[in-house]
């Protein structure tokens, strides 16, 4: 099992404080306590990393959790998955970064998705019965 984080997720946590900020943090809390890991897919940070500010927040959060978040960059096995999760949601690439943050959590042999955008995360998670997306509100 995993918590596999989303690009709202990790800005919320190099965010100021806020409800989906606190969300997370008990979400990562609670994974530590179960011994399960928490991850973002390298991908992500492609996503978030526009312009100076929004990199160094998310450079420096990674850089203060980097025991707690592993960061997964895509291989070949990834790749593979990631496209398994595209073609099972019946997606394009449009979904990419998303099916990235599914095939994380389905690699790991299940887990939890944490994202405010919850209806596209559902959508690609859906054939994944151990995959469970929930929201930052």
């Amino acid at each position: 099992m995993i918590v596999s984080l989303d690009s709202e997720a990790l800005n919320a946590l190099s965010g100021p404080d806020s409800p989906a900020m606190r969300r997370v943090w008990r979400a990562m809390d609670a994974a530590e306590r179960d011994g399960h890991d928490v991850a973002v897919a390298t991908v992500v940070l492609a996503e978030l990393s526009r312009g100076r500010s929004r990199t160094q927040a998310v450079d420096a959060l990674l850089a203060r959790h980097r025991d707690g978040i592993t960061c997964r960059d895509t291989d070949r096995r990834l790749a593979r998955m990631v496209g398994g999760v595209l073609e099972a949601a019946g997606s394009g690439s449009e979904d990419m970064v998303d099916a990235h943050v599914v095939a994380v959590a389905v690699e790991a042999g299940g887990g939890v998705i944490l994202s405010q955008d919850r209806a596209d995360l559902e959508r690609l998670a859906a054939p994944y019965r151990t995959v469970v997306v929930e929201g930052l509100d």
